[in-house]
């Protein structure tokens, strides 16, 4: 008798307008639960990102480089097609607070509405990086602050240099 293996595949969708520790923290812990984990970068038109679509996947191949089961990819329209064509079981969400909870369950309950067999994992960001966010870190960047501890090396050094730029 052959048994066949399912890969569990999960989605781990979002703007990584800089990918930070927290990021990086959910993805290592979800590595534990699935087989393969695709990075999707949301290309959101309406959103004006700080890096470039091609910026942000150059920094997530050399953050994600120790990691052979992490594909990166963008996609844009709804999140529970895409996943369909990439075959993913699962969408990979990470929750910093009580006030991530209420946007994370409705965009939970309006996919599981429209594909029912795509679930939503949510893993607690570590309390380390609890208090950070993609926006919070930029800002704080923008006006020198020490973000130094809250990203991978390569984006601090991307990060310092963009603000250079900007007056």
């Amino acid at each position: 008798m052959r048994v066949t293996f399912m890969k569990r595949i999960a989605i781990y969708p979002g703007s990584f307008d800089p990918v930070t520790h927290g990021h990086l923290d959910i993805l290592e812990r979800g590595l534990k639960l699935f087989d393969k984990i695709i990075v999707a970068i949301l290309i959101n038109p309406g959103k004006k990102a700080l890096f470039t679509v091609q910026e942000r996947i150059e920094m997530l191949e050399a953050c994600l480089e120790p990691f052979p089961n992490v594909e990166i990819d963008t996609f844009d329209g709804l999140l529970v097609d895409y996943a369909g064509q990439k075959k993913a079981h699962a969408v990979l969400r990470g929750m910093r607070a009580v006030s991530d909870f209420e946007y994370e369950f409705q965009m939970a309950l309006m996919n599981r509405k429209l594909n029912r067999e795509i679930q939503t994992v949510f893993l607690m960001t570590g309390l380390r990086w609890i208090f950070t966010s993609s926006s919070i870190i930029k800002e704080a960047a923008q006006f020198g602050g020490d973000i130094e501890d809250m990203v991978p090396p390569l984006v601090c050094k991307r990060l310092k240099e963009k603000f250079k730029k900007t007056p």
